[in-house]
């Protein structure tokens, strides 16, 4: 079966491997980026059909016109990938309201604006995939990325209500939490502020992780890619794929934390209801 997907962020890092998957699987690809030349090469010596779009993902108008776009070229969309993002390293003291607005415009409400775009026509047809790219910084507060985590936990909140709606008109929604991936997410993708010596335990380690981590991260995108092409194509698809062996073992960790606390706080917590009877 041959699909039609609409990638954001298509031009570098884990959306421009996806486009490679894509279009190697024989399917249909609308790639697109804000600045489009940025595309050149994508599907050279490639079997899959393309075609390009400028896109800022937070225009309502852009988001619309390359929805109309991908069915005008190829008949119908199947799959948006919401893949555009990024997140900076920074204290909450010191990171600008603007950086917060600016990061959590792309991540949060570009995602929000894209889905909104694809959801009548998928409606329409009663099937399609969403594929939500959050983060293992949607599931964990990663230190030094408020804005960056903000943003992914709202995706994770948003995409999760999203599923239920959608799976009463046969839409597919998943959320994908990579780890570290070796893209250029951890280099020129995002600025480093390492900050006050107050928050140096945190930001400043974050930061200089990040700077080392940076072309030794465990991800590799091609296998990532392929593996978000194999739950598309699942009969059932799950609503959270972590990916890395690195987000696995912090979610979990995670996981494992929070029902701790629960568990020890579970009578403080149930005390605040009205007496039974």
């Amino acid at each position: 079966m041959t699909r039609t997907w609409l990638v954001t962020g298509s031009s570098r890092g884990f959306g421009r491997a996806l486009c490679e998957a894509i279009l190697d699987a024989g399917d249909n690809l609308l790639a697109t980026a804000r600045d489009p030349a940025q595309l050149a090469r994508l599907g050279d010596g490639r079997p899959g059909r393309l075609a390009t779009a400028r896109l800022d993902v937070t225009s309502e108008d852009d988001a619309a016109a390359a929805v109309a776009a991908a069915i005008a070229e190829f008949g119908t969309l199947d799959v948006l990938v919401n893949n555009a993002g990024y997140g900076d390293v920074g204290s909450v003291e010191d990171t600008s309201i603007n950086s917060f607005r600016r990061q959590i415009a792309t991540n949060l409400f570009g995602t929000i604006i894209m889905t909104k775009a694809v959801i009548p026509h998928m409606r329409q047809r009663r099937s399609g995939h969403i594929v939500q790219f959050s983060s293992v910084g949607g599931r964990v507060g990663a230190p030094g990325r408020a804005p960056y985590s903000a943003a992914k936990w709202g995706v994770e909140g948003f995409s999760e209500v999203l599923a239920q709606e959608m799976r009463l008109v046969g839409v597919r929604v998943t959320i994908v939490e990579p780890g570290g991936f070796r893209t250029d997410f951890a280099g020129a993708s995002t600025t480093l502020d390492a900050g006050r010596a107050e928050y140096d335990a945190v930001v400043g380690n974050a930061a200089r992780m990040q700077a080392a981590y940076h072309g030794r991260q465990p991800g590799d995108p091609h296998r990532g890619a392929k593996a978000i092409l194999e739950i598309v194509a699942a009969e059932a698809s799950p609503l959270r794929l972590p990916l890395g062996s690195d987000a696995v073992a912090a979610i979990e960790r995670s996981d494992e934390a929070r029902l701790d606390e629960l568990n020890r706080w579970r009578a403080l917590s149930i005390s605040t209801d009205f007496p039974q009877g």
